[in-house]
């Protein structure tokens, strides 16, 4: 990525990410970690559904379809709706990590217009890990998997524990997230909001 800050560069002392040893297989869909998530979840209407799947290592693959809701200039995507597509992938990482952490910094470069209606193809993988914080960079490409780079980020995420969203998250949701009956949508409920 052309011009990163020195924020997103790993410090000397970082270490290579390990996949957790329950961490989801590669290949295996990952799912939406919470219904209402804008951009994965199932419960919203004019949400990405962004579709992620584990990939080797600590990376993952997913993809969404530019809708007409999801445009800024006529007939092309908002880039802020790309950077939510960049920014879900990201956060997706930590799932393998089994991980509660947050985006801390995302630096996005926008390479080239997405119209409605394309398949954005996205990558993308842990780079380090140093204390709490997590390094990671991802792709988007146009036109398939080995298709022209359309976006492309780096961010840091940074580890927390559930009462971050308890005590910043309102209250209804937080109770109904908790009393999911089951134990892995719970636990992910929590895993990617800042």
């Amino acid at each position: 990525m052309s011009g990163t800050s020195a924020a997103l560069q790993p410090p000397a002392d970082a270490v290579k990410p390990v996949r957790h040893p329950d961490a989801p297989a590669p290949g295996e869909l990952l799912g939406a970690h919470y219904g209402q998530c804008f951009g994965c979840g199932d419960e919203q209407a004019h949400g990405l559904h962004l579709q992620a799947r584990a990939g080797e290592g600590v990376s993952i693959t997913a993809e969404f379809t530019v809708q007409a809701a999801h445009q800024g200039a006529p007939g092309l995507a908002h880039g802020g709706v790309l950077a939510t597509a960049l920014d879900e992938t990201l956060g997706s990482l930590n799932w393998l990590l089994r991980t509660i952490a947050v985006t801390g910094r995302l630096e996005t470069d926008f390479v080239r217009p997405v119209p409605v209606g394309t398949v954005l193809h996205l990558e993308a993988e842990v780079t380090a890990v140093a204390g709490r914080k997590i390094y990671c960079t991802a792709t988007g490409r146009i036109g398939g998997p080995e298709g022209p780079v359309a976006v492309r980020a780096d961010a840091l995420f940074i580890e927390v524990k559930v009462d971050h969203f308890i005590d910043h998250g309102r209250e209804e949701e937080i109770q109904a997230a908790m009393s999911d009956p089951d134990q892995v949508r719970r636990a992910r409920a929590f895993e990617v909001n800042p």
